[in-house]
């Protein structure tokens, strides 16, 4: 189903122009699962900066408790394990151009590691804006950031209508 879904909204891309690229990158939505445990409880949505350097929130916040496990969300390979801001941060490389950020987690993954949807990061560390009560997940395509919830189903995407 969530394949049929993909290769639906893969189609809708291709015919409203983004072409073969952007249908690529939307079938990894078939691949993407949640990073912390359910019950899955969104804190804080995704919300756009005017610009690159405004005020936003450039990912999500996901309710999580101190010590619980932190999966990768979709497979790729750990590019970045370390502080960022005083908060412990991993960062995954899910190739073309798609990256995902999670904090603060006290990783037991390594980069270079090749990682799976699913499997174990670490867990949750303290630090950052949340703190003891969250894991922020962020997405960037391209060097920009964009809502993850495009790769978990949340958000649908535009559809372009005739005038």
């Amino acid at each position: 189903m969530r394949v049929a879904v993909a290769l639906t909204l893969a189609a809708a891309i291709a015919v409203q122009g983004g072409g073969a690229a952007a249908a690529d990158r939307l079938l990894v939505l078939a691949d993407w699962t949640w990073p912390t445990s359910p019950p899955i409880r969104v804190l804080a949505p995704f919300r756009a900066p005017a610009t690159p350097y405004a005020a936003g929130h450039r990912g999500v916040d996901l309710r999580a408790s101190p010590g619980e496990p932190v999966a990768a969300p979709a497979d790729g390979v750990v590019s970045f394990v370390g502080m960022v801001a005083g908060r412990p941060v991993v960062s995954i490389d899910h190739g073309d151009g798609l990256v995902s950020s999670l904090e603060p987690v006290e990783a037991i993954a390594a980069e270079g590691e090749n990682v799976r949807a699913g499997d174990r990061l670490g867990s949750v560390g303290s630090g950052g804006h949340c703190e003891d009560r969250c894991v922020h997940l962020g997405v960037r395509l391209d060097g920009e950031y964009v809502s993850p919830m495009r790769y978990l189903g949340g958000v649908p995407w535009a559809v372009l209508l005739p005038r």
